[in-house]
């Protein structure tokens, strides 16, 4: 990736977007700020690991995943919130932190927030800390299929 890849992938399924370029920022709040994006269409990725199994938990940038829940939507035994060490091989060249929720492009399970649904548009890091993508929600879930759930909890 970072945008490249993803750019490619959303044109060839006839997908709108745009491209918003903002200063540096390292946390999703930090990110709606400067884009001028409401937190909660601001969706963030999180690594977790199921089983041993990467995954992604795609939620709005104000909530925490929820194990618990998480554990008991995915079925999985063993839930555990992934270390950097255990992906950055697989998006090399993303920045750490900045991996689009497309883990259908590396072929990982994707679990959604269902609060992400209530608006009509998805924003996401697109594999930078300094550029974003903003699409239609509608969009992002035919493309990527995710698991709908309630997954996290808000701070």
């Amino acid at each position: 990736m970072p945008v490249d890849r993803l750019k490619k992938f959303l044109e060839e399924n006839d997908v709108k977007f745009l491209t918003v370029k903002h200063s540096p920022a390292f946390t999703a709040q930090e990110v709606a700020a400067l884009a001028h994006v409401p937190g909660k269409e601001l969706a963030k990725t999180v690594m977790v690991k199921l089983d041993g199994r990467l995954a992604m938990v795609v939620l709005p940038a104000p909530d925490h995943v929820s194990v618990k829940r998480l554990k008991e939507f995915s079925g999985a035994e063993d839930v555990v919130l992934a270390s950097e060490e255990d992906f950055a091989d697989i998006f090399p060249r993303c920045e750490v932190g900045a991996m689009p929720p497309f883990g259908n492009l590396w072929g990982m399970d994707v679990f959604v927030e269902q609060r992400l649904r209530e608006d009509e548009d998805i924003a996401f890091n697109a594999g930078t800390h300094t550029e974003l993508v903003r699409m239609s929600y509608a969009d992002f879930e035919r493309l990527v299929k995710p698991a709908i759930g309630h997954l996290s909890t808000r701070s």
